[in-house]
């Protein structure tokens, strides 16, 4: 090669790539010369400010008994309701058989005292029986006890 330690790209460094007139090199940025640099350590701006813990902890503490409020009355309206359902479910049996509790005992007929003695050996039916015949008790039904109650009352 001859004595030129230029390289063989030189006369090509200066020429643009890119010739298209809605395209061209940005200017360089300028900096405000007010900028302010950034300092060797940061740790100083990350001091917590105590000044807000106070205001802080009393909007929290208000905070959470707004939401125990709610929390309540919430849990007291939904309690209603279920009391309420129930009710009405209550009421709807009672429509149906009154004196109806579903948690209470099953309801046993009583016999109710009519005030009229009954005779065993009038209007030929038979009294009760403790005879031996299996140690069996008959009772009388409700139609036997209408029966004797009306003839009771004309015999009057």
């Amino acid at each position: 090669m001859n004595g030129q330690s230029q390289s063989q790209y030189a006369p090509a460094a200066h020429v643009p790539l890119i010739k298209s007139p809605s395209l061209r090199v940005p200017r360089p940025v300028e900096f405000p010369p007010d900028i302010h640099p950034l300092p060797d350590s940061v740790t100083p701006y990350f001091v917590y400010p105590f000044t807000l813990e106070p205001h802080v902890l009393t909007v929290e503490a208000s905070r959470r008994s707004t939401l125990a409020a709610h929390a309540a009355r919430r849990e007291a309206y939904l309690k209603a309701r279920v009391e309420e359902k129930e009710r009405r479910k209550r009421e709807a049996l009672r429509r149906i058989a009154p004196g109806f509790e579903p948690q209470a005992t099953p309801l046993v007929p009583t016999k109710r005292f009519s005030g009229v003695p009954a005779q065993p050996g009038s209007s030929g039916e038979p009294g009760p029986q403790t005879g031996d015949n299996g140690g069996h008790k008959r009772t009388k039904s409700v139609m036997e006890d209408l029966v004797d109650q009306l003839a009771a009352l004309d015999s009057k």
